[in-house]
């Protein structure tokens, strides 16, 4: 145990060659630690000048310390080193709100169910089984039991989402994006120039999101995945928001409608393209490609486009029915379910002509020919 040091050692000291920022610290310092030989020298020092009053001050004078730390030392002394070496600061009891055995245990079974699920998707679970304490209660004890894990993906860019205006009501504005699946998840029975790819869409208000794979990247796959959109949501919303990326629109001015806003002008969508350059204005949609980076790519590997599709389809599910603080710590599927009653008067639910359309412009050729396209561009000038 540390004892209150003399003040005579936190006196400038007199040698010139001293670190000047060692006496600093000296200064600051509130407790000196005594080394066990130091305290054994101690005692022997204070019983051998007959455990007098004058003696007491000698010895704490000469080492440094306080008379209560003289004396605890010398009962407790017994001839042996290990009498005096410092003993656990651990409580003997527990903290009467701590976690019990019981909830441990069933944290424990949490983590090894669910290995890699972030913590709030670990507390939702719990919480179904009537845990009662906050997400931040079991993001502390998971840490105490090293239970979170640590492993990251590198590589990988984190962008600071800025303050933005979400909307209130399902069928508002959704938030479109691609992302290119890391080559280090892609197994190695695939050839090396083989590239995947993450189409993402996030629903603003209630934070759902539908995602799913392609072995490319273009404007039909654009085309091709809106589509599975408005069927996975079951309505149309009012406004898609999307980068710059040719995927999305053309990268210079064309004599052409570019497919996806043919598909959209069809169904009366409109199409707002984010400034150039700036993924933040897109940032729900990239913050949860870097949870996807965090909490899927970090862990998976991939044989096939079909088994990237498969276990994503899981993670889908998962990451549905994970709590996010930013809705009140509400899974997306709840908070779907909260703003459909008050959403319903405004949305437009897709019915059996408007599938059968869907279904029709999918199925489009929407390029244009590029060398009949040069060729009347030609013949006008």
């Amino acid at each position: 145990m540390n004892s209150i040091a003399y003040d005579a050692h936190f006196n400038k000291s007199d040698n010139s060659d001293e670190d000047p920022e060692m006496l600093e610290q000296r200064r600051k310092a509130r407790y000196l630690p005594h080394e066990v030989t130091s305290r054994i020298h101690a005692v022997k020092l204070y019983r051998a000048s007959g455990n007098h009053h004058n003696s007491v001050k000698f010895v704490c004078r000469r080492y440094h310390c306080s008379k209560a730390s003289l004396m605890r030392w010398n009962k407790r002394y017994d001839g042996t080193p290990e009498s005096l070496m410092d003993k656990s600061h651990r409580p003997h009891h527990t903290h009467p709100t701590s976690h019990s055995a019981k909830e441990i245990e069933s944290i424990q079974k949490a983590v090894n169910k669910h290995p890699h699920a972030p913590v709030p998707f670990i507390w939702h679970e719990l919480k179904k089984k009537g845990y009662e304490r906050s997400c931040q209660s079991l993001r502390r004890q998971m840490r105490r039991m090293k239970l979170i894990p640590s492993k990251k993906l590198s590589g990988t860019s984190k962008y600071k989402p800025q303050k933005y205006f979400t909307p209130k009501r399902l069928g508002k504005k959704w938030q479109i994006d691609v992302k290119h699946v890391p080559r280090a998840c892609i197994g190695e029975i695939l050839p090396p120039e083989t590239h995947l790819y993450q189409y993402t869409c996030i629903e603003e208000a209630s934070r759902e999101r539908f995602v799913f794979y392609y072995d490319g990247y273009g404007p039909m796959f654009t085309v091709d995945f809106m589509v599975r959109c408005f069927f996975y949501f079951g309505y149309l919303p009012d406004e898609i928001q999307t980068d710059n990326g040719t995927e999305f629109t053309d990268p210079n001015e064309m004599h052409r409608t570019h497919p996806v806003d043919k598909l959209l002008g069809e169904i009366h969508v409109r199409h707002h393209r984010i400034r150039p350059r700036t993924p933040r204005h897109n940032g729900k949609v990239e913050r949860s490609h870097r949870k996807d980076n965090k909490d899927f790519y970090a862990y998976e590997s991939f044989d096939s486009l079909a088994d990237l599709r498969r276990k994503g389809k899981a993670f889908l599910a998962q990451y549905n029915n994970t709590p996010i603080s930013s809705i009140g710590m509400l899974t997306p599927l709840e908070k779907r379910q909260q703003l459909m009653q008050k959403s319903k008067p405004h949305m437009r639910f897709l019915d059996d002509p408007m599938k059968e359309k869907l279904l029709k412009l999918r199925k489009d050729p929407y390029y244009l020919d590029r060398p009949k396209e040069k060729e009347a561009k030609r013949k006008k000038h």
